[in-house]
């Protein structure tokens, strides 16, 4: 399931990055983030109905913070908000994140954590008070690539 997870919010981390460089409008990359939203939401619904120990329901809580950031995200987009409640979720969820790297065991998953700890972040300073960050369209594709659309083909292809 994390594969199928992570390509999904590789294709929305890319086309929220392009999105964020102004070439496509806000209303068109809502549908995109209510779906990778659902997705993730349904699949760690499944998660949490299938775990039996603390450590099962703690995965699905970090697959819930992906989960209700493109859901809120896409309220966002679709109703013109201004995002500032986001980009304070954003912040909960980049502290949050850094949990969740520490418990990792895995390096790989541990750096993957602490980029999106990072992007989050960067959305609480861009959503939350304001701030212009000119590297965050570009940003956010790169993190989608190198930390969600590769790793979620290779889980899915099995070469992880």
């Amino acid at each position: 399931m994390l594969g199928i997870a992570l390509f999904f919010i590789g294709a929305v981390l890319i086309v929220n990055g392009v999105g964020l460089s102004g070439r496509i409008d806000a209303r068109d990359s809502a549908p995109v983030n209510l779906l990778v939203g659902l997705l993730a939401l349904f699949l760690n619904a499944m998660g949490m109905l299938r775990a039996d120990t603390d450590a099962g329901y703690f995965a699905a809580a970090g697959g819930l913070l992906f989960a209700f950031t493109y859901l809120y995200l896409a309220v966002v987009q679709w109703w013109a908000l201004k995002g500032v409640g986001l980009g304070w979720y954003c912040l909960f969820v980049a502290l949050s994140a850094l949990a969740f790297a520490a418990a990792a065991a895995d390096v790989r998953v541990i750096a993957m954590w602490l980029v999106w700890s990072s992007l989050w972040f960067f959305f609480f300073l861009a959503l939350g008070l304001g701030r212009q960050l000119r590297f965050l369209p570009a940003y956010t594709v790169l993190v989608g690539i190198v930390t969600c659309w590769i790793p979620g083909l290779m889980l899915l292809m099995g070469k992880w």
